[in-house]
């Protein structure tokens, strides 16, 4: 297996591998060039519009396959049995990389999400405000193949395979509706940080204790070959807004740093508490300590 990251990697058997610099997602002319094809539709998509068709690859379908037969050899013992149960249920093909539409329309008679459109990085108003209408912004770009247990940003085996499995499942599809209702209220920066520190320690890179020890729940982990193997090596921390509100992020490789809930069904009393009356007033009602850093963003790179 071989993992690339923004740091010296390791992959879970301890090698130490290359830096993200050297992916070929990065470096690969041919890549690019196929990767910016698909990012180009998304330059004034509406959101809710139908994402276009692809023409995926054999290459591609069989990086697809490749993945999702690793994440779903790795996740048991490792992922909430509930989640699990989601991923059981998610319209999520295991044999060719889905459309975007092909997936849309199982999910919404699940939990009324559809995927909608996006080219990469999506700015924390859009991307978490349009949750609370049921949108979810996803990619339609493909891995590198040369390095399918890892991509250096968002591809969409992270968006339709991890958080795919959320969306089928209406419980977890109305805590992204709740970080969405609270984005949709708010128009600062500091604001939407808050929210998007909150969102990124929970559903991307969640955890929680299930029979005696910490299990993902969170989409980027269970998208992350890797990193499912590495994270109970991270400094597993009880959730605490003050002190998540402290830490540094780190927005490449393994996350040194994860909170993790009491149980999976505790999570949505943590996001309903927060949330539901969330304003502008927040941060300073509660005395939460300024972020610790400026421009976070709620989409991860992608696991690996």
């Amino acid at each position: 297996m071989i993992d690339w990251m923004g740091q010296t990697p390791l992959d879970p058997e301890g090698t130490r591998l290359g830096t993200a610099d050297e992916h070929p997602g990065f470096t690969d002319p041919a890549y690019l060039r196929r990767r910016n094809a698909l990012v180009a539709p998304a330059r004034g998509h509406e959101p809710g519009t139908p994402s276009p068709r692809v023409d995926y690859t054999e290459e591609e379908h069989r990086t697809w396959r490749t993945v999702h037969t690793a994440l779903r050899e790795t996740q048991p013992g490792r992922v909430c049995e509930a989640v699990l149960r989601a991923a059981e249920r998610a319209p999520v093909p295991s044999d060719h990389v889905p459309q975007h539409e092909e997936v849309s329309d199982r999910l919404q008679p699940l939990s009324g999400f559809r995927f909608t459109l996006a080219g990469g990085i999506v700015p924390n108003k859009r991307f978490l405000g349009r949750m609370a209408d049921g949108l979810f912004h996803a990619v339609q770009y493909v891995r590198h193949p040369a390095v399918p247990l890892y991509a250096p940003e968002p591809d969409v085996l992270h968006d339709v395979f991890g958080h795919g499995t959320h969306l089928a499942d209406p419980w977890f599809a109305e805590l992204y509706r709740t970080v969405g209702r609270a984005a949709a209220r708010v128009a600062s920066a500091d604001a939407l940080d808050l929210i998007s520190r909150v969102y990124w320690y929970t559903l991307e890179y969640g955890v929680a204790w299930e029979e005696g020890r910490p299990k993902a729940y969170g989409a980027a982990l269970l998208s992350s070959y890797g990193e499912l193997h590495r994270f109970r090596d991270a400094d597993i921390r009880p959730w605490d807004i003050p002190d998540l509100v402290r830490l540094p992020y780190q927005v490449a490789g393994y996350q040194p740093v994860l909170f993790a809930v009491p149980s999976l069904p505790r999570l949505a009393d943590v996001l309903h508490d927060f949330l539901d009356d969330f304003d502008e007033d927040t941060r300073d009602r509660l005395g939460l300590p300024p972020l610790s850093a400026r421009g976070f963003m709620a989409r991860p790179p992608a696991g690996g």
